[in-house]
């Protein structure tokens, strides 16, 4: 990892920082958000993790818990350009530290497709088709009745 990588915790990157990372993973083109909701997000973030070149914001990850039974890792980005090369392994660590040093115990995340290996190497495993977890998607502004 370049020894120009500087780690923040906690510290909401600028609005348009975080939208432009967050629109390289290509996630946004399902979601459909704007720069003020993923702010908003961002808002009720448990720990979160920014990681910077120079001013330039080139990973993030971020928990969302109740502080004792379950935590859940619900974004971990690194710019395409800047993956391979300890960053998101950096990330993970210090989300996971946080976890743990507050006796968290159960640490779940989303995995993005064809990922699965990266958090397998830091102990995470795949859950069982006999195992819980389920998920239900809208959209904003559809009827929901």
């Amino acid at each position: 990892m370049s020894g120009s990588i500087k780690f923040k915790e906690n510290e909401i990157p600028t609005k348009n920082d975080f939208f432009s990372l967050f629109e390289s993973t290509g996630w946004n083109d399902e979601y459909g958000l704007s720069g003020e909701e993923l702010l908003e997000c961002l808002s009720k973030s448990w720990y979160m993790v920014s990681a910077f070149d120079e001013n330039k914001l080139v990973g993030f990850g971020r928990v969302i818990s109740d502080g004792k039974l379950h935590a859940l890792i619900t974004e971990m980005i690194v710019l395409p350009v800047y993956q391979g090369q300890g960053i998101g392994k950096k990330i993970l660590e210090m989300l996971t530290r946080q976890c743990q040093k507050l006796g968290i115990r159960d640490i779940q995340l989303f995995s993005a497709k064809g990922k699965a290996g990266f958090y397998e190497k830091y102990g995470f495993t795949r859950r069982s088709e006999s195992g819980p977890g389920m998920e239900l998607k809208f959209k904003p502004g559809k009827n929901c009745e």
